[in-house]
């Protein structure tokens, strides 16, 4: 590791209080840091067990629900959880004073030990890395799955031998504020409208994703999608050595298909994995993730066999297109991981029967026309909800979609698509929006869908 902070005596504040930011205060006290939490919330609006662990038991500095400047004047550093703008006065008085302000995976890079093999994009990412990590560890490898996945980076970076893996999803969220962070391989599976709420433009987007590249070295790989627009537009910024992947074109160094084989090439030698339909997990999207999924692992030197292997038996990510039920005959797909309309036309795309589909959440300043342009016939019915509902109806009527259906809650949504299904249909959940409207995140969105169906 080329670049430590040493933060032994620093009072740093550490910004945010979901996951990330409680295993970020957990290590930096064992690096011997003065910590203490903010967050807009104050401690009893959070009510949460595990920061008032930390500061009952661990003597954490409560600093939760106080003025922005209060916090700002106490902390040397700031560490800030994905969720967190930059763009408020805590952060920007903090930068105008010179302070460093970083991301929890900055944090988590800089105590890593071990080599990180990390996975970005708009879409797909969760599911890459959990097969990803699923490859490793059935190649002998003592594996981290970590990341935006579930588990912070900062909760087991510290622990990590020179000899483990970490595999890590790494959102734009994320990288937004590094610094020094440096992946030994990273996969961009794509790029694709999303977070506008957040990033403003395409083009800042863009480039918080490509900030995975930007500390990379020769001595490093960056994986490309050559079959995704932008991404492909990307690839003049890549200093380390490049390999792609692609469904439809041969690559010189990469994965690629060629009559019907996933094929892996390196340094002129190739190999032959397995054909694309005896991976398990359906769909085009899921044969991308898998060639990802091939370079990053082959790239480091496990062998196709076990490569193969994974691909033949992995069966997906939960919340991701994830089969659910059949009530009367009529299936029930969770895809709560279904975030953003180009999530939504990869779910909309592996449906083969009549379908009705549950859309609406949070509003992340989005347009929904392409995804409505990309219905099939197979859609027979939407049911709509959240905050974003007004644009939804006026998208449908603008596509002359007519059969869209408004309900109030959840539940009520999951009842009413249930009851326009027809035998040997679907009701597909993939809202092509955040949770943060009704929920805490896409996992308990997912969580109470399931609770609904099991109980019909």
């Amino acid at each position: 590791m080329e670049y430590r902070d040493n933060y032994q005596g620093k009072n740093v504040l550490v910004v945010g209080m979901a996951r990330s930011g409680i295993s970020s205060a957990k290590l930096l006290l064992k690096l011997g840091a003065n910590v203490a939490l903010y967050d807009r919330k104050t401690r009893e609006e959070l009510n949460n067990d595990k920061v008032n662990y930390l500061i009952d038991e661990k003597g954490v500095k409560d600093l939760l629900g106080v003025s922005a400047e209060e916090a700002e004047t106490w902390a040397d550093e700031m560490v800030l959880s994905p969720g967190v703008p930059i763009r408020q006065p805590l952060i920007e008085e903090a930068k105008a004073h010179g302070k460093r302000v970083i991301a929890e995976i900055e944090l988590g890079y800089e105590v890593a030990k071990c080599p990180i093999i990390g996975i970005g994009g708009t879409n797909g990412k969760t599911t890459t890395t959990s097969l990803t990590g699923e490859i490793f560890k059935n190649a002998g490898k003592n594996t981290f799955v970590l990341g935006n996945i579930g588990l912070p980076l900062t909760e087991h970076a510290y622990e990590a031998k020179e000899t483990d893996y970490i595999v890590a999803e790494i959102a734009a969220l994320q990288l937004e504020t590094t610094e020094h962070f440096r992946p030994k391989a990273f996969a961009l599976l794509n790029i694709t409208v999303d977070h506008l709420d957040r990033f403003g433009t395409m083009e800042y987007y863009t480039e918080c994703k490509m900030k995975a590249f930007q500390n990379q070295t020769r001595d490093d790989i960056a994986i490309l999608n050559i079959d995704d627009p932008i991404t492909l537009s990307q690839i003049h910024k890549i200093k380390s050595k490049l390999m792609m992947f692609s469904r439809r074109h041969e690559v010189d160094e990469g994965a690629f298909v060629r009559d019907g084989m996933i094929v892996f090439r390196m340094n002129g030698r190739e190999s032959e994995v397995c054909r694309t339909d005896e991976v398990r997990i359906p769909g085009n999207h899921n044969l991308e993730n898998a060639l990802a999924a091939v370079c990053l692992s082959m790239c480091m030197g496990i062998s196709a066999n076990v490569v193969a292997y994974t691909l033949k038996t992995f069966a997906g990510v939960e919340h991701r297109i994830e089969f659910v039920r059949e009530v009367n005959g009529i299936r029930f797909i969770n895809d709560s991981k279904g975030t953003n309309p180009d999530s939504t036309i990869k779910a909309i795309e592996t449906m083969t029967g009549p379908t009705v589909l549950i859309l609406g959440g949070y509003d992340k300043h989005i347009s929904f026309d392409d995804m409505f342009d990309h219905f099939t016939d197979n859609i027979k019915d939407i049911v709509i909800l959240g905050a974003v509902k007004d644009q939804l109806v006026d998208t449908a009527e603008r596509k002359g979609f007519r059969n869209y259906h408004v309900v109030d809650t959840f539940e009520e949504a999951v009842k009413k698509a249930y009851s326009l299904s027809a035998a040997e249909g679907t009701v597909l959940l993939s809202p092509a929006c955040a949770s943060w409207d009704m929920f805490d995140n896409f996992e308990q969105r997912g969580e109470i869908f399931k609770n609904i169906v099991k109980a019909l």
